[in-house]
């Protein structure tokens, strides 16, 4: 071999070695991505729950038991509530309202109430997730009792009617004449 040929051999092979070196570390960069790309995703839904719990975006209600605190009603108008379900897949319940919507006076304390049905041959928990539309309203309807405040569990064919006691904030914005609670169950594990 010549050394003319023999300089252009060195010359690939430390071409190819750095070509190398830079697949690499580009390679690296890319699983970093990757890696803080996944880890970015899975903190979204914690920090999303957060932020519509405490500002009601989303239609996000806060599950904590609320008590009257000399509340007054107002007698000069109505706010329809409407009510919706949905189970979702895996879980084996039918579930739905008594009732399509109530018509309530801003203050006043109501109860509706949902019926639940295990259609399964084995014990099922579930537990529900609430959502008021407009988002605007969810800060305004506060509960007093609900079957969404813990799991529930249902033995294999057994209908259970679950309430929801419940009021309109007062100071509930006068354009908001309607609203709808929404309600989403979904499995959890069955432990006591």
């Amino acid at each position: 071999m010549s050394s003319q040929e023999e300089s252009s051999h060195n010359e690939s092979l430390s071409a190819d070695e750095i070509r190398s070196a830079a697949n690499r570390r580009l390679g690296f960069k890319m699983a970093w991505i990757v890696l803080g790309s996944l880890l970015f995703a899975f903190s979204l839904v914690p920090l999303y729950n957060v932020l519509c719990t405490v500002t009601g975006l989303n239609g996000k209600t806060n599950d904590t038991a609320t008590t009257l605190n000399d509340t007054k009603v107002d007698t000069t108008r109505w706010v329809t509530v409407q009510f919706t379900s949905s189970t979702m897949p895996g879980l084996g319940w039918n579930f739905q309202p008594k009732q399509a919507s109530l018509k309530v006076r801003p203050g006043q304390v109501e109860t509706a109430l949902f019926e639940a049905k295990n259609i399964t041959s084995q014990v099922v928990s579930g537990r529900a997730v609430p959502s008021v539309t407009p988002g605007v309203a969810a800060s305004h309807l506060k509960k007093i009792e609900c079957f969404c405040f813990q799991k529930q569990a249902l033995n294999p064919g057994e209908t259970k009617v679950m309430p929801l006691r419940f009021f309109v904030s007062p100071d509930i914005p006068d354009d908001i004449k309607e609203m709808t609670l929404s309600y989403a169950f979904f499995s959890v594990e069955n432990a006591q």
